[in-house]
């Protein structure tokens, strides 16, 4: 009984070698082969971020048959040109952060540039990092919104396209709840 189980052990403990091992035969050929086809260079894979025009601009050329694809060889749609933009400084998605040196008022609030029908923002307060995260919503119909927190006010400015025939604006008798802003400041809205 013990002999069988020090002989399991010891079978575990061995080092398993394959039957056959690789030899560099293969590699020596790979290195000698002289019609290798030349890398094109990643300026010709590329369209400069000024002249990609519509959506057939942004997919990528893809990498050649046998060759692993880098991410400018595979990167579509907005990756590409995200990484297109930042090759040539330019930050597409604007990842700066809001304005932090003020507290924004109904008069002057703290614009935030949105794209689309609707845009969250983080308040943290002011002086910043005085309160937690306090996640706001605006969209096109209620561009303005006050953290509950520390009041400071926000506001979306859309810069995306102004028709976009989707038919958005069929609400399908949705009717937003009133706020008290609705009795005591209707302009607040």
């Amino acid at each position: 009984m013990f002999l069988q189980r020090t002989a399991v052990a010891v079978a575990r403990r061995a080092a398993v070698s394959p039957a056959v091992r690789r030899s560099f035969i293969a590699s020596a050929i790979r290195r000698d082969v002289k019609d290798v086809e030349p890398r094109a260079p990643i300026s010709q894979k590329l369209k400069a971020f000024n002249d990609v025009k519509n959506e057939d601009d942004l997919l990528g050329p893809g990498a050649a048959v046998g060759e692993v694809p880098t991410d400018i060889d595979q990167a579509t749609g907005l990756e590409r040109l995200e990484i297109l933009g930042k090759m040539e400084g330019v930050d597409i998605f604007d990842m700066r952060p809001l304005d932090a040196s003020r507290k924004g008022t109904v008069e002057n609030p703290i614009t935030i540039r949105s794209a689309g029908d609707e845009q969250y923002a983080g308040c943290t307060g002011y002086p910043a990092d005085s309160h937690v995260v306090t996640w706001l919503g605006m969209n096109r119909e209620r561009p303005m919104e006050r953290c509950p927190e520390c009041g400071s006010v926000y506001k979306m400015e859309y810069v995306g396209p102004q028709d976009d025939h989707h038919g958005h604006d069929h609400h399908h008798g949705y009717e937003e709840p009133k706020t008290f802003a609705d009795f005591v400041k209707p302009e607040y809205r």
